[in-house]
């Protein structure tokens, strides 16, 4: 090789180096300045697809319900039925039920749907307080206490029935246990949920009215 082949390859591998380092300085450059005002977007199939998970796929409406089932049933198993004899006034076990029920909703069951939630807010739709906060704690105790008295008056219907049909009175059919409780209060609960989107879609339809006349 001629020493002008060679001086002719030396610049070559020169501009290459000094391209290589150059890229690779901006690329550190961009990540490090990174943010949402200036970061490309991302479509929800694109973050899928570097979600771990099982192989078993299940549908996220399904995962839901199983969350907000399994959390009353363990609040039932074992404060109504951990308690029962040691609390034996019925107002007394339903107060501290309730304080369960909105302690296990705030902290576990709507931040367990947070973390399933492929994009922020997904699930948020399924939540009575989605927003995160020092207020949310004692709404949720309220809102879960207001759930609990329609799940007890569900009970007292029931037994109610069964007693005008069998012709006796006083006697409990239908007894608190965990699957048939976070049965119904996921039922109750989820038709609170669906009334407060009814009735924040009948406002928005009002205000938008308003705006057009």
């Amino acid at each position: 090789m001629s020493k002008k082949q060679k001086k002719q390859k030396a610049q070559a591998e020169g501009r290459s180096s000094a391209e290589y380092y150059k890229l690779h300085t901006k690329a550190v450059e961009d990540l490090v300045n990174a943010d949402e005002s200036n970061s490309p977007e991302v479509s929800k199939e694109e973050l899928q697809k570097y979600r771990s998970g099982s192989r078993i796929k299940l549908a996220g409406w399904v995962k839901i319900l199983f969350i907000k089932f399994w959390f009353p049933a363990a609040v039932c198993y074992f404060f109504i039925w951990g308690l029962s004899t040691y609390v034996q006034d019925l107002l007394d076990m339903l107060v501290i039920t309730a304080i369960a029920l909105g302690v296990v909703t705030d902290i576990l069951t709507n931040n367990i749907l947070r973390w399933f939630a492929s994009t922020e807010g997904e699930y948020d739709r399924y939540m009575m307080f989605p927003k995160r906060g020092y207020i949310t704690f004692p709404l949720n105790i309220l809102y879960a206490g207001v759930v609990l008295f329609f799940v007890f008056m569900i009970y007292n219907m029931i037994n109610a029935i069964a007693c005008v049909a069998s012709g006796t009175w006083g006697q409990t059919f239908l007894g608190v246990e965990p699957v048939l409780f976070g049965l119904f209060y996921l039922g109750v609960d989820t038709l609170f949920v669906e009334a407060k989107h009814m009735c924040g879609r009948i406002l928005q339809d009002a205000i938008n009215k308003t705006k057009t006349t």
